[in-house]
């Protein structure tokens, strides 16, 4: 008798879902797609066609999908403003939650997600592919070791020179609630955190947030931006003091006149490092001599998102945690809020 496949339903089937649907599609011996909704119901349809299973239903109303009694888990990948009322729905349906970053548009909201997996005994977690990297496995696994000793500072870089995303609700407020801040920085902060295996409280918090190159049009890789239509920041950056000591500086911006790539740090009493698109390098000292090491490159097969997803499913099926915790990535959706509105209010936002 062959083997129960996990059954999956897939909310928003626009950009980022494809590259989850063709994670699926990857393991398809373990799980299979049988549900999608959208409020573009020939987006759904087409979703259905390419990865559906032979019958897969298409929805407009996602709590209709919520109804299917045989549904284990749904995939959210809609804007920022729906994923919170959408987890929670799920999880009060009895559906595990695998959920697109950012986990949701403020403190509030990732709060209720988290509070509500609690108390369904459901499982929720938060799309942070670069911690599958094997750069940031090999890392996480020498401080894990204590080769790092004691991490104190970190800078979380996510920035772009002219990388202006241009289609779909990137520019929305109301949809997206920021920029470059939620939009980017939310995977490299996530990932410091991570590694640095520090998930004690902000207690000080300072931003700042700017949007000076985007009333101004001009070059963009993707196509010039309409700036009538710009609402959010262009760059946004952030000093934030843990309640451990540490101090992580985070660096967004979608527009900014500087070099890039632009690379962030961790720094340990035994050791550190640099992280960078394939730089990733390790300082440390031995027989009174300063020692760099460069990891050599691996030929790992698939994209990262396949191997979260790969990784959400093997969750599933062994009822075990994922990788990513939803009160991990609720602390990254905290600060990422403490920065906005530090910037917002033109000062520093102090918790003790």
């Amino acid at each position: 008798m062959p083997k129960k496949k996990l059954k999956i339903g897939i909310i928003g089937v626009g950009g980022i879902a494809q590259a989850h649907m063709q994670g699926y599609a990857k393991v398809s011996d373990k799980a299979e797609l049988v549900a999608f909704c959208d409020t573009i119901e020939e987006r759904a349809e087409k979703g259905a066609k390419e990865f559906g299973s032979p019958n897969a239903k298409v929805f407009t109303d996602y709590r209709k999908m919520l109804e299917m009694e045989d549904l284990d888990a749904v995939d959210i990948c809609t804007p920022n403003k729906f994923h919170a009322p959408i987890a929670i729905d799920a999880l009060k349906a009895g559906k595990h939650v695998y959920c697109e970053k950012p986990m949701a548009m403020n403190t509030e909201e990732a709060e209720a997600m988290v509070r509500t997996a609690k108390e369904t005994g459901k499982k929720l977690s938060v799309g942070y592919p670069s911690r599958y990297s094997d750069d940031a496995q090999l890392l996480k696994k020498m401080i894990s070791a204590g080769e790092f000793g004691d991490i104190y500072f970190a800078e979380a870089a996510a920035v772009r020179r002219r990388g202006v995303p241009t289609w779909g609700v990137f520019l929305s407020k109301e949809l997206q609630g920021g920029g470059p801040l939620i939009d980017i920085a939310t995977h490299i902060l996530d990932l410091i955190l991570w590694l640095m295996g520090d998930y004690s409280q902000p207690v000080a918090v300072l931003g700042t947030s700017y949007k000076k190159i985007a009333p101004l049009g001009g070059y963009n890789i993707w196509g010039p931006w309409d700036p009538e239509k710009f609402e959010v920041e262009d760059s946004a950056f952030g000093m934030v003091r843990l309640e451990s000591g540490a101090t992580v500086i985070v660096k967004s911006s979608w527009a900014l006149n500087t070099e890039e790539p632009h690379t962030s740090y961790l720094c340990g009493t035994k050791g550190g490092a640099v992280l960078g698109a394939g730089s990733t390098k390790i300082f440390t000292e031995a027989h009174n001599r300063l020692i760099d090491l460069v990891p050599v490159p691996t030929h790992s097969q698939g994209s990262l998102i396949d191997r979260e997803i790969a990784d959400w499913v093997d969750c599933l099926i062994k009822d075990r945690e994922p990788l990513v915790k939803a009160e991990e990535a609720a602390q990254v959706t905290r600060i990422l809020d403490l920065i906005y509105k530090s910037a917002d209010a033109g000062k520093a936002i102090n918790l003790i």
